[in-house]
């Protein structure tokens, strides 16, 4: 174990001796690329989950994916667009500080997001036992979650933390490693060997048993309409859950390859190829890309709040006031900042309104003239008895009328 730590030397931070231009190039455009799109998507689902919890009470679920959108805009804003940096440049150029702290956070990060994962499995399979129970979990309790998560994920990168430094290689060429002092060699050794299993293993495979678990929950068939709604929305939630968690398998595994192939390369044996480790660093940040498009696609809870905070951010933003824009009269939602003289238009407002019933009688004659002919008839109408209006027969009294008229 020690031999194999001793002689080598293990480059930390992205540094890495590139030979070919093309890499130095394709790389940090690349994760120029990820770094945009990751941006974009996470801010909308950030966005969306925290004005779903300011209209209700936040939920342990919610909270948890949150709490992964998180770690995947924290990589995204420091740790990738300091790879990008590093990879295009033959030297390290960046400083001690982001050399003692780029391989720690990075791990940390990772870290956190797959301790998140095994949380949120667990939460989706005790919501798929019983869809129709309200679990209220006080906010107190998630803090302390989440906080637990970030604590086991920094301790579990505290090695990386600790023993990343600057050292010269060659003379003016200085370089990023991890450097491991002698009596450290067989803590680091069990360290290289224990972080895939309990950060990348256990909890991946812990949460792909409550998953199954919960798929097998959501697979019985309920009596009533309600049950069936409640276990199509559990079934939906897990299999989007499911697809978070196969995304972050899949494209994290190739970063732990090349982590058991750096770490226990013999003398004589053959490095990793550079576009390998290059590609594996650039699938590991594709995750936090595709996390938000797997939530906009299989959520449609997600595709309402985005189609809502789009109309939010396009819709309130205030237009432009010309000089020729007329304001209707009728239009009470028009801002009093929009009218251009507000003065005259109050004025004509307070002559326009009545103040008394009197007042209104006069404006509605002006407004509807009455014509003399008509005014006589309804004068005789309401001056008539309305006994004929009451009159249950009133075709026999026409009859005598009639009569009356021919003698």
């Amino acid at each position: 174990m020690n031999s194999s730590l001793a002689p080598q030397v293990h480059f930390a931070g992205g540094s890495q001796p590139h030979d070919s231009r093309e890499w130095k190039a394709v790389i940090p455009a690349l994760l120029g690329v990820i770094c945009l799109a990751g941006l974009a998507g996470n801010a909308c689902v950030i966005g969306i989950l925290l004005y779903n919890a300011r209209r209700g009470k936040p939920s342990l679920i919610h909270s948890l994916i949150l709490n992964l959108s998180l770690a995947d805009l924290l990589l995204l804003l420091f740790a990738a667009p300091l790879r990008a940096a590093a990879y295009s440049r033959s030297a390290w150029t960046l400083g001690w500080f982001v050399c003692k702290t780029s391989d720690g956070f990075l791990h940390t990060c990772m870290a956190a997001k797959s301790l998140t994962t095994a949380v949120v499995a667990k939460a989706c399979f005790m919501y798929a036992s019983n869809p129709a129970k309200q679990v209220s979990i006080e906010p107190r309790t998630i803090c302390a979650v989440l906080l637990a998560t970030w604590l086991v994920a920094l301790v579990s990168s505290l090695p990386l933390w600790l023993f990343s430094t600057l050292r010269e290689l060659a003379p003016g060429s200085p370089a990023c490693v991890v450097a491991v002092p002698a009596p450290a060699r067989e803590f680091m050794a069990a360290f290289v060997k224990l972080s895939p299993l309990l950060v990348f293993c256990a909890p991946l495979l812990c949460a792909f048993l409550y998953f199954w678990r919960a798929y097998g929950r959501c697979q019985r068939r309920g009596t009533k309409t309600q049950n069936l709604r409640n276990q199509i929305r559990s079934r939906r939630l897990t299999l989007m859950l499911l697809s978070v968690t196969v995304t972050l398998a899949v494209m994290w595994l190739p970063e732990w390859i090349s982590w058991l192939w750096v770490w226990h390369l013999k003398p004589a044996g053959r490095s990793p190829p550079e576009g390998f480790l290059a590609l594996t660093q650039a699938l590991m940040f594709t995750i936090s890309s595709a996390n938000p498009l797997i939530f906009l696609v299989m959520s449609e809870e997600f595709r309402e709040g985005f189609k809502g905070l789009w109309k939010r951010l396009t819709l309130k933003k205030p237009l432009p006031a010309t000089d020729n824009q007329e304001i209707p009269a009728a239009n009470s939602e028009v801002l009093p900042d929009s009218v251009p003289s507000p003065e005259p238009v109050i004025a004509e407002q307070e002559k326009e309104l009545p103040a008394a019933p009197q007042d209104l009688e006069s404006l509605e004659k002006k407004e509807m003239p009455v014509f003399p002919d008509v005014e006589q008839f309804w004068h005789d109408r309401e001056a008539a008895p309305d006994a004929q209006d009451n009159d249950p027969i009133p075709w026999e009294h026409e009859e005598q009328e009639t009569v009356g008229c021919d003698q």
